[in-house]
């Protein structure tokens, strides 16, 4: 298993799609805002329902955004969905393809779901993501 896999694993208590999609997040707010965990704030929109909400947690894990800092809160109501903002003014908003979401929701299982997170980690960023950026 690839070492971040493992890691989300450990982090997230399981290996699911959805807290891959939120480490995804994490990587690419990282590479527009800065990895400064202190330089950015994240606001996920999926609310605390899970799978859904397990996007939080590979937000947190790969962005340095976290509940304890205060640099990131979750609203909302289980849209796979989430902005970054940059303390130097730039914004990252980023939505799940529906026709990924689509995917997960109705073809991951008990049995497939390890594997089906590890082939959706090896995805590009534009097949899982609609990505809106604003530089600073």
């Amino acid at each position: 298993m690839d070492d971040s896999l493992a890691h989300i694993k450990q982090f997230h208590g399981h290996l699911g799609p959805y807290a891959v999609i939120g480490y995804r997040m994490g990587l690419l707010a990282n590479k527009h805002l800065g990895d400064d965990p202190f330089a950015k704030h994240a606001v996920a929109m999926t609310g605390i329902t899970t799978p859904i909400s397990c996007i939080v947690d590979g937000i947190q894990l790969a962005s340095g955004c976290t509940l304890g800092k205060g640099n990131i809160a979750v609203h909302g109501d289980g849209e796979a969905a989430a902005r970054f903002t940059g303390d130097d003014g730039g914004s990252l908003h980023l939505t799940l393809r529906p026709a990924i979401r689509e995917e997960i929701d109705t073809q991951v299982t008990d049995d497939n779901i390890e594997a089906y997170a590890a082939d959706i980690y090896q995805r590009s960023d534009e097949e899982l993501f609609i990505i809106h950026t604003n530089d600073a």
